[in-house]
This record gives C-alpha cells, structure tokens and sequence, in this order.
C-alpha cells in the first residue's frame, strides 16, 4: 500500500509552454474562431484538445490553412522554408516559438556563416531539431548519438561548433560533447548550454527525489521528449519510472510492495493532470508531501501582436 507520495517541485509548465499556450488563447480572444496552429502548440493531447474546444484549428502543414488566414508556430518553433511559404501564402504569422529554441536557431545561423561545420545533438525527426537544422541545411550535421559521431565530416576541422536540442537531458549531451571533442579538438559551442533551465531544474528535482521513493511516476505525452528524459533521470538513478498520460494510466500492479512514490510532470503537462494523481492517491491513504529543489522566476515577453 502506498503510504506517501513526494511531489517534485519545480514541475510541469515551463515558461515557454506558458507563453506559447497563452499567445493561443489571447488570440481566440481578440479574433475568435479560426486560429490555425502549425503542429502541436506544446507535446500534450490535453492541451490540445483544450484548445481545439475554444475553436483551434490545429494543422500539420501550411497547405491546410487558407490564403490570408492567421497561424500560430509552436513552442518548438520552424525553418526558414516555413516562414517563406507563410509570407509566400500572405499568411498573419504568430510566432509562439520558445525564445530558448530561437536562441539556438541564430546561432545556427551565426556559426554557418562563419563556414563552420556545425553538430546539432538531438533526436532524428523532433520539430525543434527539423527547424533548427532548416537554418543551414548544408552546414549543419546531426548526432543522434554516439555512433554518429564517427561518421561526422568537417571540411575545416578547425572550424567546427556544437549545439544541443533543448529539451535533451544533462548527462547525455555531456557525454556527446565530450565525445565530439575528443575527435574535434577545436570544437566550439555556445557560450551557456542550450539545454534549458527548465529542463535541468526538473531532472534535479527527480534526482532529489529518487533516493526517497521506491517508485516514480512522471505525468507527460509519450512525444514530450523531455517527459521521457525524466524517467530515463529517475531509472538511472536505481529506480523504477514510468511515463504516464494521466491518472487512468496508472497500473495497479507497478504499486505493488510499494509503500513511496514520487510524482513529476514534463514541461508542457497541465498541472490539473497532476492534481488528478495527486487526488488519487490520498483517497487511498497516502499522505502527501512536495520536495522543493529550486524556485523558477523565468518569464517571457509575449510577442506584439498579442499584447
């Protein structure tokens, strides 16, 4: 029986899912129904749908929205060629993309116009890693992992550079780098990891919580990359972890001989999907407590259009 749940603070929205979820609902406010997104505003169906009941329309790509009509990017942001077929379309653009995904996106743009070879760690086919590497298809090479690193060229290896996904976790673009630099000596990065805050102070609260549970549970989508880092964090760390969409994926059989657990959310997790869990389990008994590691202060500006 589970006698007590931690709960892992910081959690759940970071500040760029909260910008980007914000820009769509002052947008169905000030012109009303259709706003179109590109892709998913953030990598949850809850709050997807949430938005599709205001009256989003969400689309996979711009041929879907008509001529003149207004569209949202997503937090992950897009490539040069999107925002061309956009203008192209004579499309009203909002662009909801994370400033940390933007920040990556000029330097991109900073380094291939310098002719550096640049490596861009990430996953093969994640939006953000498809609209950074839009930036400069000819300079930019990707590392999915450390097998690719020895198939990597450089027409200068004098000249070469560095970036992360930002939602990939600490240990893995650390061993990546590392392993870039030692066939790259003169390998050049940004100046601070692009790997966000949010990112890192939620794999450092599981960390904390993982030697005071015998379970944890991460509330997230199956494609939120940084939900599934959390449960890699917690597994590495000795214990079990399992990724859930909400309370009704909860297992009776992963609680048995459990008596802690832990609970967590990724960065684009609604916090009543939380409270759900939460709800949960003290109506089972369990007392329930937070494990507080850091504060997050972060905000960012909303653009213009949307002020």
């Amino acid at each position: 029986m589970v006698e007590k749940l931690i709960l892992a603070s910081p959690r759940g929205f970071c500040a760029g899912v909260v910008r980007a979820v914000d820009i769509v609902e002052l947008a169905v406010e000030k012109w009303g129904s259709p706003i179109y997104v590109r892709g998913e505003i953030v990598h949850n169906p809850h709050v997807v749908k949430s938005l599709q009941d205001k009256g989003v329309l969400f689309v996979k790509d711009l041929d879907e929205v008509p001529e003149g009509s207004r569209v949202i990017f997503s937090a992950h942001g897009v490539s040069p060629a999107v925002r061309q077929e956009a203008e192209r379309r004579n499309l009203k653009v909002i662009d909801a993309t994370c400033p940390l995904v933007t920040k990556v996106h000029r330097e991109a743009k900073k380094y291939a116009g310098k002719d550096y070879s640049v490596f861009l760690i990430g996953h093969r086919g994640h939006e953000e890693v498809v609209g950074t590497m839009g930036e400069a298809p000819d300079s930019i090479q990707l590392v999915n992992s450390p097998e690719d690193i020895v198939k990597l060229e450089a027409d200068d290896p004098g000249k070469v550079a560095y970036l992360t996904q930002t939602t990939l976790s600490v240990s893995d673009t650390r061993e990546m780098i590392d392993a870039l630099k030692e066939r790259f000596p003169s390998l050049e990065g940004p100046t601070t990891e692009d790997i966000c805050y949010a990112t890192q102070n939620r794999q450092e609260a599981v960390r904390a919580m993982a030697g005071q549970v015998e379970l944890v549970l991460v509330v997230g989508a199956e494609n939120s990359s940084n939900s599934q880092r959390l449960v890699e964090e917690a597994r590495k760390h000795g214990v079990p972890a399992w990724l859930i969409g909400d309370v009704h994926s909860i297992r009776e059989e992963w609680l048995e001989g459990v008596s802690s657990v832990g609970l967590t959310s990724g960065a684009s997790a609604p916090e009543r999907l939380v409270d759900q869990v939460v709800e949960w389990f003290s109506g089972r008994g369990a007392s329930v407590e937070e494990l507080v590691t850091c504060e997050e202060k972060t905000r960012f500006s909303m653009p213009p259009e949307v002020r």
